[in-house]
């Protein structure tokens, strides 16, 4: 193992841009990380009015909901074990860690070909059915489903938005049955996916989609645009520092890009 002596390495001369470069350098950067902010806060926003706007509809027009098996919104496809072997190129092998935290120092890529439903795109919904149970939209560029996440396929035309709400609504429920299970590393089973949910009927059902889709795509544009400008931080800073990027292009790239 390597060991670094921190004596030795603070007194390495480190190549520095001018004090004054140095704060407005800082400054092009915070405007980035202020526009990545809002967009947080958008969708967070986004997502919330959703979930309000159809529990009210679910407790307040009952005679316009259903109750139907979970099973029969959705294809709740499996992921496999597409790390073993891995290429190290290619698309990201989505694992619950990526899933829970994005793409680290340990994530795993494979350039294997793939079916269909075992690959994530943005606005895809998620189900991590085992270990810490999370439902998410995938919004990082395609991907490749592991085991342990459901790729949830929406059947007869019913929204992703939808589904992501319903698992959602059942997610304690889920994590308690899978607590009960932790012998090992608790998870739920194919048969718990067939328990009754709540859903507006046909009648309802399209007229919510046209009030409620619109935020969804609206979270999910705004986590792709800071996945985006994330991106541009991380790539500017290095060449502003050692001046490959002159401040004054740099400055009319973050001016385009927020």
């Amino acid at each position: 193992m390597l060991n670094l002596n921190t004596k030795i390495l603070s007194a390495l001369p480190v190549a520095l841009p001018p004090r004054g470069e140095q704060y407005v350098i800082a400054g092009i950067l915070e405007a980035l990380d202020d526009k990545i902010a809002v967009n947080d806060r958008i969708a967070r926003k986004a997502d919330s009015l959703r979930y309000l706007h159809l529990t009210k509809f679910l407790q307040e027009q009952q005679a316009f909901v259903t109750q139907v098996p979970l099973s029969s919104l959705a294809d709740f496809v499996n992921g496999r074990a597409f790390t073993k072997n891995a290429s190290g190129t290619g698309r990201m092998v989505i694992r619950i860690a990526e899933l829970n935290s994005g793409p680290g120092s340990s994530t795993i890529y494979n350039d294997i070909k793939v079916p269909e439903n075992h690959i994530a795109r943005p606005g895809d919904v998620l189900f991590a059915w085992s270990g810490s149970l999370r439902v998410a939209r995938w919004f990082r560029d395609e991907a490749i489903v592991n085991q342990h996440i459901f790729k949830v396929i929406p059947k007869g035309g019913m929204p992703s938005w939808l589904l992501h709400e319903i698992l959602q609504s059942k997610l304690a429920e889920f994590q308690r049955i899978a607590a009960d299970k932790a012998t090992t590393m608790g998870h739920i089973q194919r048969h718990h996916l067939d328990e009754p949910v709540s859903v507006p009927d046909e009648t309802y059902l399209s007229r919510l989609d046209d009030r409620l889709r619109p935020l969804w795509d609206r979270a999910l544009l705004a986590e792709q645009e800071s996945l985006s400008l994330s991106k541009l931080r991380d790539a500017l800073l290095p060449k502003l520092m050692s001046g490959q990027v002159r401040i004054r292009d740099a400055e009319k790239v973050v001016e385009d890009a927020v």
